[in-house]
């Protein structure tokens, strides 16, 4: 099994920048790709970026330029820096991993992401 918890997130006022983290714990060869997601008020989750299980790393259009993620493998934790944030970034952001899927289209639908956290809530206030 695998555990991974997010922490950070806040309130921001629009324009402004927050930092996620994550770490995984547990049977970390059971994991080959790692990424958040988000869930809107009222709107279905959605993949915000990804570190795919070949290595790739891949943001929702949406936040390309604005979001980044890095990640450290020795350590099991990965970050998401949030700038120029935006009111409908407003959101709860989930920590995902698992085993990883074969393209980007799987990975929108969390295919393969099998461990999650309870979610961080990002407000960002216009």
């Amino acid at each position: 099994q695998v555990q991974v918890m997010e922490s950070g997130g806040g309130l921001v006022q629009a324009g402004g920048s927050l930092r996620l983290s994550c770490a995984a714990s547990g049977n970390m060869n059971m994991v080959n790709a790692m990424g958040w997601y988000r869930q809107a008020p009222g709107k279905e989750r959605e993949l915000v970026g990804i570190f795919t299980h070949s290595g790739r790393t891949n943001y929702a259009d949406n936040v390309k330029g604005r979001f980044t993620m890095s990640r450290d493998t020795a350590k099991n934790t990965m970050s998401l820096q949030m700038d120029s944030l935006k009111p409908e970034d407003t959101a709860v952001y989930f920590c995902s991993a698992g085993r990883g899927c074969s393209a980007y289209r799987c990975y929108e639908k969390a295919y393969g992401m099998e461990y999650w956290g309870k979610g961080a809530l990002v407000t960002v206030s216009s």
